[in-house]
């Protein structure tokens, strides 16, 4: 007998074979060399310092760049902002975004709205995942933490929770500018820009941080 047609896309049945028991995050932006490692290495910071695990409960933290530099290493600025938060710089190296990248992602998050264009329209069911970080910081501030799953429920199925949440959100929380979801490219900036974008950053990620590890952050 033949099957039902399960209409799944491109990508989804890989997604299916994927392990349930981990989440993985995936940040990108246009070289990987500057934005996407700064978020990448403080997300894994924060989820170390508000889990107290380094492997983050589940969570892979990865990054790539729509025009990534394969093999290039992080910019020294960029270095120079995670050491501003005591977080690792180390061992980095720089991707190209390829289809299996996003075909595993569980939550694409992007510097710009042109970031998130890009992804979406590799295919792979990949729109109602992929947010620009700023864009997923705006719908994760509506969502009610008591509707997600418990911490002790493992921070995985909180993680797609907080997803699936997010998404029925989008298109009722519109951002109040056009820049409003971007994080600008340093790239070749004087290292007080770099600053800035790493504090933005940093803002963006707390509330996410926060929301999927159900834990603030310390004061």
């Amino acid at each position: 007998m033949t099957p039902p047609e399960t209409g799944r896309g491109i990508g989804e049945q890989d997604r299916a074979d994927t392990p349930r028991d981990t989440f993985r995050i995936l940040h990108v932006s246009t070289g990987n060399v500057c934005r996407s490692p700064i978020t990448e290495r403080l997300t894994r910071h924060f989820l170390a310092d508000r889990l107290g695990d380094p492997a983050g409960g589940g969570l892979i933290v990865e990054s790539a760049g729509t025009w990534g530099h394969e093999g290039a290493p992080m910019e020294t600025n960029a270095e120079t902002v995670l050491a501003d938060f005591g977080a690792d710089a180390s061992g980095f190296v720089g991707r190209e975004l390829l289809d299996e990248h996003v075909i595993t992602a569980d939550l694409v998050l992007t510097a710009t709205r042109d970031h998130r264009a890009q992804v979406i329209s590799m295919g792979h069911s990949a729109g109602l995942r992929t947010f620009t970080l700023k864009e997923f910081t705006r719908l994760v501030k509506a969502i009610d933490p008591a509707t997600l799953p418990p911490l002790e429920d493992g921070v995985v199925e909180r993680a797609r929770a907080l997803v699936r949440a997010a998404a029925a959100l989008r298109g009722w929380l519109l951002a109040p500018t056009a820049e409003a979801d971007e994080v600008h490219d340093p790239y070749g900036a004087p290292l007080p820009f770099f600053r800035s974008i790493g504090d933005e950053i940093h803002q963006a990620l707390d509330p996410v941080v926060t929301a999927l590890t159900g834990v603030p952050a310390r004061a």
